[in-house]
């Protein structure tokens, strides 16, 4: 996908860039591409991959949620997907991007040097240490493909605010959604929304889930890692 097919791409998600939004998009895939180079963050080579299954893909949330302001938590985000394109073509939009993985938090800060957000604030910790300390006070909390369904739940809703969302992009998800179930009760939320789609080009299938938080979680989650990963 060319930055020119993006830009028509996103129309039919109700998205209209305006020339910064624009240029800054370009300076994040160039500077990923440029970074890449030297240090492994991701297998995608090209701009035309990086504007169809990271640009593209991240603001596919746009179809289950109205990400114009608010404060939104990104969990594993890597090199800053979806949670830094959300914070550039939303301004007013207060991310968080949250990674336990040096490398890639080295890649987001020279980035965002780069963007000159203001934004925007990067996080180097785990997802279970932070989420136990900064209990409901995001209004959105989000993660793409970064673990199963039922652990992502554990180490995301605590963070949440009551009625606030948790916006899930996964694959394929059936079995997932089945072992999940206990999970959803134990912390008092519920999916209101499940999109499923096929992303441009063959670029793969989509799941996006919207799950909602309908009381204060219970302080005894998120539990440590291995035992969120033994039992749900």
């Amino acid at each position: 996908m060319k930055p020119n097919e993006f830009l028509d791409a996103i129309k039919s998600l109700g998205i209209t860039l305006t020339k910064e939004k624009e240029h800054l998009l370009n300076i994040y895939a160039n500077f990923l591409l440029e970074y890449n180079e030297h240090t492994n963050l991701t297998a995608i080579k090209t701009v035309e991959e990086v504007y169809l299954k990271h640009f593209y893909d991240s603001l596919t949330l746009t179809k289950i949620a109205n990400l114009e302001q608010g404060k939104l938590l990104d969990i594993g985000t890597g090199v800053g997907f979806p949670g830094l394109v959300l914070a550039i073509v939303f301004p007013n939009l207060e991310v968080t991007l949250l990674d336990s993985n040096n490398k890639k938090i080295l890649f987001l800060q020279e980035c965002l040097k780069k963007l000159n957000l203001s934004n925007v604030k990067i996080i180097y910790n785990r997802a279970e240490e932070y989420t136990k300390n900064h209990r409901e006070v995001f209004d959105y909390v989000t993660s793409r493909a970064v673990a199963e369904l039922r652990i992502l739940l554990e180490l995301g809703i605590p963070s949440l605010k009551v009625n606030g969302s948790y916006l899930v992009m996964k694959g394929i998800i059936q079995e997932e959604l089945e072992n999940s179930q206990k999970t959803l009760k134990n912390l008092s939320c519920e999916i209101i929304l499940k999109e499923e789609f096929e992303l441009p080009n063959q670029a793969g299938h989509r799941t996006l889930l919207k799950i909602k938080k309908e009381k204060p979680t219970d302080l005894k989650y998120p539990r440590r890692y291995d035992q969120i990963k033994k039992k749900a």
